[in-house]
């Protein structure tokens, strides 16, 4: 499960630049870099989690945290229900925005209170499968 969570994270942060070109609703596209930021900090840590990289507790710490920074700004990025044909945010976002919302203050939860608490690769792997569930419930849900 741990290596499952950690492959989900990496390959939405992998297909997250590619998803950019082209878009023109301004609001669509201030929730794409959003999400991205979120992805950036996630491969950070997928990777150190995965040994690709050497571990550091303090990057570690520091990724959560601004993941759970990133994650606060969610209900505010998806509050215009804007659409473009390069969005991934499915109309259900917007049909049931309390849950959305919820779901993304979960995330938050998650990230800032795991920030600060990694102190070695084993923390990380820990961590990595409570983020991968806060992320993977909202994209189940409400992206394509």
């Amino acid at each position: 499960m741990k290596k499952q969570a950690i492959t989900l994270a990496l390959i939405v942060a992998g297909t997250a630049v590619f998803a950019h070109g082209g878009v023109k609703d301004p609001d669509v596209m201030n929730r794409m870099m959003g999400m991205s930021e979120l992805a950036k900090q996630l491969k950070v840590i997928g990777a150190m989690a995965k040994g690709e990289t050497g571990f550091d507790a303090a990057a570690s710490n520091a990724a959560l945290a601004k993941m759970a920074e990133e994650a606060s700004y969610i209900p505010t990025l998806f509050g215009p229900e804007a659409t473009d044909p390069k969005s991934e945010a499915l109309p259900v976002i917007w049909q049931e925005f309390d849950k959305f919302s919820a779901r993304a203050r979960d995330l938050q939860r998650v990230t800032g209170e795991l920030a600060g608490t990694i102190e070695s690769r084993a923390d990380l792997g820990a961590a990595m499968k409570q983020v991968g569930q806060a992320c993977g419930a909202c994209h189940s849900a409400y992206r394509k």
